[in-house]
């Protein structure tokens, strides 16, 4: 019986092996370096519609499933303590229904970057074996909005890439609230307050959106007075639905209204036709991501070793960087979102293409001649978009030539 085991389980290993390096062997692509910007988890509502049906945001809700924990700190950019975290301050001056925080990472938060994680395994450990099966802190690059969701997400999605296997401390990095890059940052950026700021007001009043708005409040029973607004609304409704959480009635039958005019707001704020404000919002990011490929291709980095780079964002991330990439499909990122960059080298003619992915699925970018994009095609179409950081802070401070508008 054993040996019947052992036999087949061997056979079935080799098969596998076979699979797999024929599978390497016939792709004319060789994987170079893998960059992933991802959504948080599943997590409390920011806030909750007011004057309706309460659900319970109850302490039970947050609890870490065992499989995520793993050996990990917490640092600034350069390895140092971690700084103040105003965002995650704001969060913790108010309690929601049922004691909990708003904006935590819940147990199914935490499940969905775990499942994220076994999906990276699957794809770049077990089927085609580029990164190796433990975490090595020479290959994986980490860092995170200072926000305690992103940070248990990244957490938790290497715990799920590595199986808890790790051979040193995982790293967290953060950068300061006022200096943050990896999302549109209104407070650290005085331009992108000036040209999106009072947009976010602005799009409720919005002829079709505020019709819908005023529908909307009347069949919840919302006095009118009340500030609400459909991003606020889907933020809760989702929630609520994830968590398998009472929704009021009324809202049952707005759900893929509530969807659209969410997403009609987002596209409003940032007005992605206008090339400045999506390079005010993921310009700096994107310098970053053509810099990791530039100094992979060239050898110039420090890190020779380095094959993945992991940063754990925010839906308020993703839209623009899709927005800017020429792939976003006016809908809303579902939690645990990825979009994924491989650079890859041709192994016959050794030139370098890109391939882009969100939420697993390929992505032909504009401008690119095929999915696999050839490099200089990819960097020409960031290009537009991406800005050195000294760039970024000139612009940001040049509000003087920039009247409000």
């Amino acid at each position: 019986m054993w040996a019947r085991v052992g036999l087949m389980g061997s056979v079935a290993l080799g098969s596998m092996f076979w699979s797999q390096k024929n599978k390497t062997e016939t792709s004319p692509y060789e994987l170079k370096l893998i960059q992933v910007l991802f959504r948080h988890g599943a997590r409390t509502p920011l806030k909750s519609i007011p004057d309706v049906l309460e659900a319970q945001w109850v302490p039970q809700l947050l609890v870490a499933p065992a499989h995520t924990e793993i050996d990990y700190m917490v640092t600034d950019l350069q390895g140092g303590p971690r700084p103040p975290a105003p965002v995650e301050d704001s969060y913790r001056a108010k309690i929601l229904t049922g004691g909990t925080y708003p904006g935590q990472l819940t147990t199914l938060g935490m499940q969905q970057l775990y499942d994220l994680g076994v999906r990276l395994r699957k794809k770049y450990i077990q089927e085609e074996p580029f990164l190796t099966p433990s975490f090595n802190p020479k290959e994986v690059y980490i860092r995170s909005t200072n926000i305690v969701r992103t940070i248990e997400s990244a957490k938790c999605l290497v715990a799920g890439l590595f199986q808890q296997e790790q051979a040193g401390v995982v790293s967290i990095l953060t950068d300061k609230a006022e200096n943050e890059i990896l999302y549109p940052n209104y407070h650290g950026c005085k331009l992108l307050k000036r040209l999106i700021g009072h947009r976010w007001g602005d799009s409720s009043t919005l002829p079709d959106i505020a019709a819908d708005l005023q529908s909307i409040q009347r069949a919840l029973g919302v006095d009118p007075h009340q500030h609400l607004d459909f991003i606020l609304i889907r933020d809760d409704m989702v929630a609520r639905e994830s968590h398998g959480l009472p929704l009021p009635t009324a809202l049952e039958n707005w759900r893929s209204i509530v969807e659209q005019r969410a997403v009609d707001m987002i596209c409003h704020i940032y007005e992605p036709s206008k090339r400045q404000n999506l390079q005010l919002c993921v310009g700096p990011l994107f310098h970053i991501l053509l810099i990791n490929i530039e100094d992979k291709i060239q050898g110039t980095t420090s890190k020779p070793d380095r094959k993945l780079f992991l940063y754990s964002v925010h839906d308020t991330t993703l839209m623009p960087c899709l927005m800017a990439l020429g792939v976003f499909d006016m809908k809303w990122p579902p939690y645990a979102a990825d979009i994924t960059l491989e650079l890859y080298q041709h192994r016959q003619t050794n030139q370098h293409y890109v391939k882009v992915s969100y939420i697993g699925q390929d992505q032909k970018i504009p401008g690119c001649s095929d999915v696999y994009c050839p490099l200089h095609e990819f960097k020409e179409a960031l290009a537009v978009y991406a800005l050195p950081d000294e760039r970024y802070h000139t612009l940001c401070d040049s509000i003087d030539d920039h009247p409000k508008l």
